[in-house]
């Protein structure tokens, strides 16, 4: 994994942190992509922010990909973690929160992973993981426009991974349990927080997807839910 040039959409959330911290350790080069302004602060010939970014314009996610590659010269790996949750019922929510669970879940995804695409395919070793969720599999109330979206994740992954299976890159997917975050917690007081995952050991299976030793795994989705 050393020098390879790793980006990570989402990266200032808890669980970008986590994934950039853990491919840092595994001595990667990384570029971290926010919807928001970023410090500039830690900034280094191995560690680029690159803030202000909407992944749901084109135009946007292709100028954070060529600012990237004007940095570093390649893009290997690609980490789609920018995402959004909305809880809202059928019957009292509002059809405008099924376009934005789409946009923020599978949009992102799919705008991050074409404008990356050009750079990964020139990768010896491209990979693309993108995180779903487990309510892709199983849905629960309320969670019909989220579920719906982190679904379209898990068949852009199962596409994509065909597409490009003959031309040495992968595609896999992520489905993590309720994630111990601050925010979880908040919403969650009374919830047994030991069940969940916490963003580190979803950032190893990250990191295992991205290594050789996951060269021969494409198209999967890898359930991550701890106790949950």
């Amino acid at each position: 994994m050393k020098d390879k040039v790793v980006v990570i959409t989402g990266g200032q959330g808890n669980l970008g942190r986590a994934v950039a911290h853990a491919f840092q350790a595994a001595g990667c080069r990384l570029a971290l992509i926010d919807h928001g302004a970023v410090p500039q602060t830690g900034e280094s010939d191995r560690y680029l922010s690159v803030g202000e970014i909407d992944l749901t314009q084109w135009a946007h996610a292709e100028r954070a990909m060529q600012i990237i590659v004007a940095r570093y010269g390649r893009i290997d790996v690609l980490v789609n973690i920018a995402g959004g949750f909305l809880w809202q019922t059928l019957a009292e929510g509002e059809l405008a929160g099924w376009d934005q669970m789409y946009d923020i879940n599978l949009k992102t995804a799919v705008a991050a992973s074409k404008a990356a695409l050009p750079s990964i395919l020139k990768s010896d070793a491209g990979r693309i993981i993108n995180i779903g969720a487990g309510a892709a599999a199983k849905a629960a109330a309320g969670m019909g426009a989220y579920a719906a979206a982190k679904s379209g994740v898990l068949r852009l992954t199962e596409s994509l991974s065909e597409e490009v299976k003959d031309r040495g890159v992968t595609v896999n997917a992520i489905l993590p349990g309720t994630i111990d975050t601050p925010q979880n917690r908040k919403a969650m007081p009374k919830a047994d927080t030991s069940r969940w995952v916490v963003p580190e050991a979803i950032a190893d299976v990250v990191v295992f997807l991205a290594s050789d030793g996951a060269r021969a795994v494409t198209g999967a989705a890898v359930p991550v839910f701890g106790r949950g």
